[in-house]
Protein backbone atom coordinates (compact mmCIF):
# COMPACT_ATOMS: atom_id res chain seq x y z
CA UNK A 1 0.00 0.00 0.00
CA UNK A 2 1.39 3.38 -1.00
CA UNK A 3 0.91 6.07 1.62
CA UNK A 4 1.00 9.85 1.20
CA UNK A 5 3.11 11.92 3.59
CA UNK A 6 2.77 15.67 3.10
CA UNK A 7 5.90 17.78 3.53
CA UNK A 8 4.92 21.13 5.08
CA UNK A 9 8.31 22.86 4.79
CA UNK A 10 6.95 25.40 2.32
CA UNK A 11 4.35 26.59 4.83
CA UNK A 12 7.23 27.51 7.13
CA UNK A 13 9.05 29.27 4.27
CA UNK A 14 6.04 31.54 3.79
CA UNK A 15 5.72 32.17 7.53
CA UNK A 16 9.40 32.98 7.93
CA UNK A 17 9.37 35.37 4.97
CA UNK A 18 7.20 37.75 7.01
CA UNK A 19 7.98 36.76 10.58
CA UNK A 20 5.38 35.99 13.20
CA UNK A 21 3.28 32.84 13.35
CA UNK A 22 1.25 32.90 10.12
CA UNK A 23 0.62 30.79 8.19
CA UNK A 24 0.58 28.27 11.03
CA UNK A 25 2.54 25.13 10.18
CA UNK A 26 0.64 22.96 12.64
CA UNK A 27 -2.75 24.11 11.35
CA UNK A 28 -1.66 23.43 7.77
CA UNK A 29 -0.55 19.94 8.78
CA UNK A 30 -3.86 19.44 10.56
CA UNK A 31 -5.74 20.39 7.38
CA UNK A 32 -3.72 17.83 5.41
CA UNK A 33 -4.46 15.11 7.96
CA UNK A 34 -8.15 16.01 8.08
CA UNK A 35 -8.19 15.58 4.28
CA UNK A 36 -6.85 12.05 4.69
CA UNK A 37 -3.06 12.34 4.37
CA UNK A 38 -1.35 9.36 5.96
CA UNK A 39 1.44 11.34 7.60
CA UNK A 40 3.49 14.52 7.80
CA UNK A 41 7.09 15.07 6.71
CA UNK A 42 9.45 17.90 7.57
CA UNK A 43 13.11 18.48 6.78
CA UNK A 44 14.59 20.96 9.27
CA UNK A 45 17.92 22.45 8.23
CA UNK A 46 20.59 23.87 10.51
CA UNK A 47 20.03 27.43 9.28
CA UNK A 48 16.32 27.19 10.26
CA UNK A 49 15.33 28.78 6.97
CA UNK A 50 11.98 27.04 7.13
CA UNK A 51 11.10 24.34 9.69
CA UNK A 52 12.47 25.09 13.16
CA UNK A 53 13.10 22.82 16.12
CA UNK A 54 9.95 24.07 17.85
CA UNK A 55 7.92 23.16 14.75
CA UNK A 56 9.33 19.65 14.88
CA UNK A 57 8.17 19.17 18.46
CA UNK A 58 4.73 20.64 17.78
CA UNK A 59 4.22 18.45 14.72
CA UNK A 60 5.38 15.39 16.65
CA UNK A 61 2.63 16.09 19.17
CA UNK A 62 0.04 16.62 16.43
CA UNK A 63 0.86 13.41 14.56
CA UNK A 64 0.79 11.40 17.80
CA UNK A 65 -2.67 12.81 18.53
CA UNK A 66 -3.85 11.74 15.06
CA UNK A 67 -2.12 8.36 15.27
CA UNK A 68 -0.25 8.90 12.00
CA UNK A 69 3.36 8.76 10.90
CA UNK A 70 5.75 11.63 11.50
CA UNK A 71 8.70 11.48 9.11
CA UNK A 72 11.69 13.60 10.10
CA UNK A 73 14.28 14.16 7.38
CA UNK A 74 17.75 15.59 7.74
CA UNK A 75 21.48 15.37 7.36
CA UNK A 76 22.76 13.39 10.35
CA UNK A 77 26.29 14.72 9.88
CA UNK A 78 25.40 18.42 10.20
CA UNK A 79 26.79 19.74 13.50
CA UNK A 80 24.49 21.37 16.06
CA UNK A 81 24.36 25.14 16.35
CA UNK A 82 22.21 27.82 17.95
CA UNK A 83 18.58 26.90 17.35
CA UNK A 84 19.44 23.51 15.87
CA UNK A 85 20.43 20.74 18.29
CA UNK A 86 21.44 18.31 15.55
CA UNK A 87 19.40 15.68 13.74
CA UNK A 88 19.88 12.86 16.23
CA UNK A 89 19.03 15.17 19.14
CA UNK A 90 15.84 16.26 17.38
CA UNK A 91 14.89 12.63 16.88
CA UNK A 92 15.54 11.95 20.56
CA UNK A 93 13.14 14.77 21.46
CA UNK A 94 10.45 14.18 18.83
CA UNK A 95 10.61 10.38 18.48
CA UNK A 96 9.40 10.33 14.85
CA UNK A 97 8.04 7.09 13.46
CA UNK A 98 10.51 7.41 10.60
CA UNK A 99 13.87 9.12 10.30
CA UNK A 100 14.99 9.74 6.73
CA UNK A 101 18.69 10.48 6.41
CA UNK A 102 19.65 12.80 3.55
CA UNK A 103 23.16 13.88 2.48
CA UNK A 104 22.48 17.57 1.88
CA UNK A 105 24.96 20.31 2.70
CA UNK A 106 24.09 23.59 4.40
CA UNK A 107 24.29 25.54 1.17
CA UNK A 108 21.95 23.35 -0.86
CA UNK A 109 18.66 24.90 -1.89
CA UNK A 110 17.05 21.46 -1.76
CA UNK A 111 18.14 17.84 -1.64
CA UNK A 112 19.59 16.79 -4.99
CA UNK A 113 21.28 13.39 -4.56
CA UNK A 114 21.32 10.26 -2.46
CA UNK A 115 24.06 8.67 -0.42
CA UNK A 116 27.06 6.98 -1.97
CA UNK A 117 26.66 3.81 0.06
CA UNK A 118 30.06 2.39 -0.86
CA UNK A 119 31.64 5.52 0.62
CA UNK A 120 29.16 6.50 3.35
CA UNK A 121 27.92 3.21 4.83
CA UNK A 122 30.54 2.89 7.57
CA UNK A 123 29.87 6.46 8.77
CA UNK A 124 26.11 5.89 8.64
CA UNK A 125 26.20 2.63 10.61
CA UNK A 126 26.36 4.12 14.16
CA UNK A 127 23.68 6.68 13.30
CA UNK A 128 21.37 3.99 11.98
CA UNK A 129 21.97 2.02 15.18
CA UNK A 130 21.24 5.06 17.37
CA UNK A 131 18.01 5.87 15.55
CA UNK A 132 16.78 2.29 15.68
CA UNK A 133 17.45 2.35 19.44
CA UNK A 134 14.90 5.20 19.55
CA UNK A 135 12.38 2.95 17.77
CA UNK A 136 12.62 5.03 14.58
CA UNK A 137 12.24 3.31 11.25
CA UNK A 138 15.33 4.38 9.29
CA UNK A 139 15.17 5.31 5.62
CA UNK A 140 18.19 6.39 3.56
CA UNK A 141 17.97 8.75 0.57
CA UNK A 142 19.14 6.84 -2.50
CA UNK A 143 19.78 7.48 -6.17
CA UNK A 144 18.47 5.07 -8.77
CA UNK A 145 21.29 2.66 -9.55
CA UNK A 146 23.00 3.01 -6.17
CA UNK A 147 24.36 0.11 -4.11
CA UNK A 148 21.25 -0.28 -1.96
CA UNK A 149 22.39 -3.71 -0.80
CA UNK A 150 24.92 -1.92 1.39
CA UNK A 151 22.11 0.07 2.99
CA UNK A 152 20.51 -3.18 4.06
CA UNK A 153 23.79 -4.43 5.49
CA UNK A 154 24.04 -1.50 7.91
CA UNK A 155 20.52 -2.04 9.23
CA UNK A 156 18.40 0.47 7.33
CA UNK A 157 14.72 -0.39 7.05
CA UNK A 158 13.98 1.48 3.82
CA UNK A 159 15.43 3.59 1.08
CA UNK A 160 13.81 6.71 -0.33
CA UNK A 161 14.35 6.90 -4.06
CA UNK A 162 15.37 10.40 -5.13
CA UNK A 163 12.89 11.14 -7.92
CA UNK A 164 14.22 14.49 -9.15
CA UNK A 165 15.73 12.96 -12.32
CA UNK A 166 12.47 11.11 -12.98
CA UNK A 167 10.42 14.30 -12.72
CA UNK A 168 12.79 16.10 -15.07
CA UNK A 169 12.69 13.27 -17.61
CA UNK A 170 8.91 13.05 -17.37
CA UNK A 171 8.60 16.77 -18.08
CA UNK A 172 10.75 16.27 -21.17
CA UNK A 173 8.52 13.41 -22.34
CA UNK A 174 11.12 10.66 -22.05
CA UNK A 175 11.00 9.02 -18.63
CA UNK A 176 11.26 5.40 -19.73
CA UNK A 177 14.92 4.87 -18.93
CA UNK A 178 14.68 6.59 -15.54
CA UNK A 179 11.57 4.59 -14.61
CA UNK A 180 13.40 1.39 -15.54
CA UNK A 181 16.37 2.37 -13.36
CA UNK A 182 14.09 3.22 -10.42
CA UNK A 183 12.19 -0.04 -10.84
CA UNK A 184 15.42 -2.06 -10.93
CA UNK A 185 16.72 -0.30 -7.81
CA UNK A 186 13.43 -0.88 -6.02
CA UNK A 187 13.49 -4.58 -6.85
CA UNK A 188 17.09 -4.93 -5.68
CA UNK A 189 16.22 -3.14 -2.45
CA UNK A 190 13.19 -5.32 -1.86
CA UNK A 191 15.22 -8.45 -2.56
CA UNK A 192 17.45 -7.67 0.44
CA UNK A 193 14.55 -6.79 2.73
CA UNK A 194 14.35 -3.02 2.31
CA UNK A 195 11.09 -1.14 1.91
CA UNK A 196 10.95 1.54 -0.79
CA UNK A 197 9.79 5.12 -0.38
CA UNK A 198 10.08 7.87 -2.98
CA UNK A 199 10.18 11.63 -3.08
CA UNK A 200 11.27 14.85 -4.76
CA UNK A 201 9.44 16.79 -7.46
CA UNK A 202 6.56 14.32 -7.63
CA UNK A 203 3.30 16.02 -8.57
CA UNK A 204 -0.19 15.35 -9.87
CA UNK A 205 1.09 15.03 -13.44
CA UNK A 206 3.87 12.50 -12.91
CA UNK A 207 2.92 10.53 -9.78
CA UNK A 208 0.60 7.95 -11.35
CA UNK A 209 3.15 6.97 -14.00
CA UNK A 210 5.84 6.59 -11.36
CA UNK A 211 3.71 4.34 -9.17
CA UNK A 212 2.64 2.30 -12.19
CA UNK A 213 6.26 1.76 -13.22
CA UNK A 214 8.00 1.17 -9.89
CA UNK A 215 6.82 -1.83 -7.86
CA UNK A 216 5.55 -1.72 -4.30
CA UNK A 217 6.35 1.86 -3.33
CA UNK A 218 5.34 2.08 0.31
CA UNK A 219 5.29 5.86 0.75
CA UNK A 220 5.62 9.04 -1.26
CA UNK A 221 6.66 12.28 0.42
CA UNK A 222 5.37 15.31 -1.46
CA UNK A 223 5.67 18.95 -0.47
CA UNK A 224 6.77 21.60 -2.92
CA UNK A 225 4.34 20.71 -5.71
CA UNK A 226 1.46 19.91 -3.38
CA UNK A 227 1.70 23.20 -1.49
CA UNK A 228 2.04 25.10 -4.76
CA UNK A 229 -1.03 23.40 -6.22
CA UNK A 230 -2.92 24.08 -3.00
CA UNK A 231 -2.54 27.83 -3.58
CA UNK A 232 -5.08 27.41 -6.37
CA UNK A 233 -7.29 24.55 -5.18
CA UNK A 234 -6.86 24.59 -1.40
CA UNK A 235 -5.12 22.08 0.85
CA UNK A 236 -8.12 19.83 1.37
CA UNK A 237 -8.89 19.44 -2.32
CA UNK A 238 -5.24 19.02 -3.28
CA UNK A 239 -4.51 16.33 -0.69
CA UNK A 240 -7.64 14.48 -1.76
CA UNK A 241 -6.52 14.68 -5.40
CA UNK A 242 -3.22 13.03 -4.51
CA UNK A 243 -5.01 10.37 -2.53
CA UNK A 244 -7.15 9.58 -5.58
CA UNK A 245 -3.98 9.17 -7.65
CA UNK A 246 -2.49 6.80 -5.07
CA UNK A 247 -5.73 4.83 -4.85
CA UNK A 248 -5.93 4.61 -8.62
CA UNK A 249 -2.39 3.29 -8.81
CA UNK A 250 -3.19 0.67 -6.19
CA UNK A 251 -6.30 -0.54 -7.97
CA UNK A 252 -4.77 -0.64 -11.45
Amino acid sequence: MTRLSVNVNKIAVLRNSRGGALPDVVEAARACLDAGAHGITVHPRPDARHIRADDVLALAQLTRAYGVEFNLEGNPFAPPRAGYPGFLALCEQARPAQATLVPDGDGQLTSDHGFDFARDADALQPLVDALKALDCRVSLFADAGSAVERAAQIGADRIELYTGPYAEAFAQGDAGAVIAACADTARRAQAVGLGVNAGHDLDQHNLAAFLAGVPEVLEVSIGHALIGEALYAGLDATVRAYLRIVSGALSS
